[in-house]
């Protein structure tokens, strides 16, 4: 038999009764997420530099995401760069708070890098918690327009420089392809961000540039575009996007089965975009409530006149799609990864 100790009156016990299951139900949980965000202030880390597709896509985000969150935080952008956005990314795992006043975007490569076991890597991207990628769309390797290499044709007669922000997919690509296409790009790395390898395209530093997506071509640089500034000599993903329908496919270019599975996994990346994501360790309504904001911010008006005039596309994934996406990148088959690590020459680099 159960014995409640000195219950003061019935109605107090019913009244204790009735506030547990308030506390419960749906409406208080949310509730308690307002509340703990109201007066809060969310940091958005940033791997990159300033004024790349990364940073325009974070920023125009998180303009208008603090809206969508309930209690309506502040959202702060602050970038933090080095190592091909993966300093942002080691200290969103390791260091910053895990309660979800973190979000962070960093190199869609990141879950690639970790698929083909590159030591650099220390943190496991199945942790985070994936909260939307606001942009699926291929990414480019390009040559500023005074290049004599104008085609994948022309890369593989001659060496030029190519510019890359670190091991992400500004220097997978090049090497990918020098490998299995059979081009001679020099790959030149350590820009903190892409506008400091547009620069260096500009002032002929380097010939072009290892990876931009296409929609943050069209946003950063739309009288290059225009002006044709630019050579695109490849596009990267799984199909050709509509604008760049001469444009050749990087798996198009494989020259054989394993090759074309090779090409496959490392032209997995633009379905991650340009990534939003927090820490380990938030609890499951505060996640949910980001996702959820998120999402809304995706379809909220005021947010996609924006990016309108900022020449951002957008054509979302949510966070449950972007986690499976990340998942399924880190667990492709044991023979295509170790086959790709060996073409990204991952071993021989941990050597030296």
């Amino acid at each position: 038999m159960i014995r409640f100790q000195r219950t003061p009156s019935t109605a107090a016990w019913l009244g204790a009764g009735l506030a547990l299951a308030l506390a419960a139900s749906p409406a208080a949980a949310q509730q308690s997420v307002a509340d703990f965000y109201k007066g809060k202030t969310i940091d958005f880390y940033i791997g990159f530099s300033v004024g790349g597709g990364y940073d325009l896509y974070a920023r125009t985000v998180a303009r208008f995401i603090g809206e969508h969150i309930p209690g309506k935080p502040r959202v702060i952008p602050r970038n933090m760069t080095g190592a091909g956005s993966r300093v942002a990314a080691n200290y969103v795992y390791t260091v910053a708070p895990k309660d979800g006043t973190v979000l962070a975007t960093a190199d869609q490569s990141i879950p690639l890098e970790q698929a083909v076991g590159d030591k650099g890597i220390q943190f496991d991207s199945r942790n985070f918690f994936w909260i939307g990628n606001p942009i699926v769309d291929n990414n480019t390797l390009v040559t500023w327009h005074t290049s004599p290499v104008k085609t994948v044709e022309d890369a593989r007669q001659r060496e030029i420089a190519i510019g890359a922000t670190g091991f992400n997919t500004s220097s997978q690509y090049p090497q990918v392809m020098n490998q299995l296409v059979g081009t001679k790009f020099k790959i030149i790395m350590g820009y903190p961000g892409g506008n400091e390898v547009n620069l260096a395209m500009e002032n002929g530093e380097v010939a072009g540039r290892g990876s931009n997506s296409w929609a943050s071509w069209k946003a950063s640089k739309p009288d290059w575009v225009r002006d044709k500034k630019l050579n695109i000599l490849v596009q990267i993903g799984l199909s050709k996007s509509p604008d760049l329908p001469d444009v050749p496919l990087l798996v198009d270019l494989a020259r054989n089965d394993e090759d074309r599975a090779a090409l496959r996994l490392v032209s997995a990346p633009p379905n991650v975009g340009r990534p939003i994501f927090t820490t380990p360790g938030v609890p499951a309504e505060r996640v949910k409530a980001l996702r959820d904001a998120f999402d809304a911010t995706m379809k909220d008006p005021a947010f996609l006149e924006e990016a309108r005039k900022t020449g951002l596309d957008i054509n979302p994934i949510s966070g449950v799609e972007l986690q499976k996406v990340v998942s399924d990148i880190i667990d492709t088959p044991k023979a295509v990864t170790e086959r790709l690590a060996s073409i990204l020459s991952l071993i021989e680099r941990e050597k030296k």
